[in-house]
């Protein structure tokens, strides 16, 4: 049985209650900036992270505090990334004190996350402060102001979930995630807190959470920077009282295709919000000789800055496609590539052969006007595909980047 959309996010899971409420990180008042998720009963965690070598503190304890594959909880503030400062760990070790101590939990089993700013020493105080009323204020359908809290350029409220029936139990999973720029691949490339009333083990769960991660935030690129603080963390606890799923089973594979549709969900919410964009730009390459073939050329076509800026202007300048495939480092036949453009708007060849056919440039513009875009790249080496997500590129992502520190 497939999987099916619901409402909830983070919260649909059985057991799981979050929170979100402003506490004093940012100077505006206006935006929380302090979110907690919580599960009544202890939880089978798995995590990745970011691959850049500057890692943000909260990282390298939440690292620490995963290393049982036990957790209960999430703090995360906005605002400030607490990366790169000499008292970083210490904070972020206090956060996980502090959320221990409102929720009568041990601080091994918070997980805790910081975005923002880079470089800025992370003022404690008002964590430690509002931690209290954040864990009094926890309910059932608080996945929303925690989705709000941890946001920082985003513009719009990220959160999916879904429920499907697995060895005769009903299991829910959902999620809040963050992300809008300093996103590309590898790995999370923002923010992620994933929940699940499932039975299934932490080393279970992890293989899980990386087969969906690897065909979803691993296939998102905003502006090419990856971030310090990239974290995906999940949570499993249990309540939906399922026989434990197995690795190398139907309920695993039933497990993991569910979590890859909300990973993959909430991927393209990131793209779509990418910096100043207009357009969700998504590259379906299909005929490559291997996966690893397509996900390569996806993300290079995705990763263009001059194809992300002829996509604001709605060119429909195939050069630039086949100029990305041709330098992604896959060994593909160029004369062989066939390129198109599809939105709701309709579709269109642009290339056929690695070569350009005619074509009517008002239905291409009128195609590519719309705020969802398909690149569409067939290879002929073979049966492999993959799908990659990112955005345009305006005059508006330099107007937020100019100053954003400031």
């Amino acid at each position: 049985m497939q999987a099916i959309s619901i409402e909830g996010g983070v919260t649909a899971a059985q057991g799981f209650l979050a929170s979100g409420m402003y506490c004093g990180i940012r100077k505006n008042k206006s935006k929380p900036d302090l979110a907690l998720i919580y599960s009544k009963v202890p939880c089978a965690a798995a995590a990745v992270y970011t691959q850049n070598l500057v890692k943000g503190a909260p990282i390298q304890v939440t690292r620490r505090n995963l290393a049982d594959g036990i957790a209960q909880a999430v703090i995360c503030n906005s605002g400030n990334a607490n990366t790169c400062n000499a008292d970083g760990e210490q904070k972020a070790q206090m956060m996980c004190e502090a959320a221990a101590k409102a929720l009568h939990l041990e601080p091994e089993d918070v997980v805790v996350a910081s975005t923002g700013v880079i470089g800025q020493v992370l003022p404690i105080e008002p964590i430690l402060e509002a931690t209290p009323k954040l864990a009094e204020s926890l309910t059932e359908d608080g996945s929303a102001d925690a989705a709000k809290a941890i946001m920082t350029t985003d513009t719009v409220v990220k959160e999916a979930a879904a429920e499907v029936t697995i060895n005769g139990k009903t299991v829910r999973m959902g999620g809040i995630a963050k992300g809008s720029g300093m996103i590309h691949p590898n790995m999370a490339t923002m923010l992620c807190f994933l929940t699940t009333d499932a039975n299934i083990a932490p080393a279970v769960l992890d293989s899980a959470l990386r087969i969906a991660v690897k065909d979803s935030f691993n296939m998102v690129s905003i502006d090419g920077d990856t971030s310090t603080n990239d974290m995906t963390a999940i949570l499993a606890n249990g309540l939906a009282e399922n026989d434990p799923i197995e690795e190398g089973t139907e309920a695993f594979d039933l497990f993991t295709e569910t979590l890859r549709a909300i990973t993959i969900r909430l991927a393209r919410m990131v793209a779509k919000d990418g910096e100043g964009a207009t357009k969700l730009l998504v590259c379906k390459v299909t005929g490559a000789a291997s996966d690893a073939d397509a996900r390569t050329v996806a993300k290079s076509v995705i990763c263009s800055s001059l194809l992300k800026a002829a996509m604001f202007g709605a060119d429909a300048n195939w050069g630039r496609v086949l100029c990305a495939i041709g330098y992604s480092g896959a060994p593909v036949d160029i004369h062989r590539v066939d390129v198109g453009f599809a939105s709701r708007a309709g579709s269109i060849e642009v290339c056929v052969n690695g070569a350009g056919i005619p074509f009517d440039e008002e239905v291409a513009k009128k195609v590519l006007s719309e705020d969802e875009i398909d690149i569409l790249v067939t290879l002929h080496d073979g049966n492999a595909s993959a799908s990659a997500f990112g955005c345009d590129l305006t005059y508006d992502y330099v107007k937020i980047n100019g100053d954003y520190r400031t």
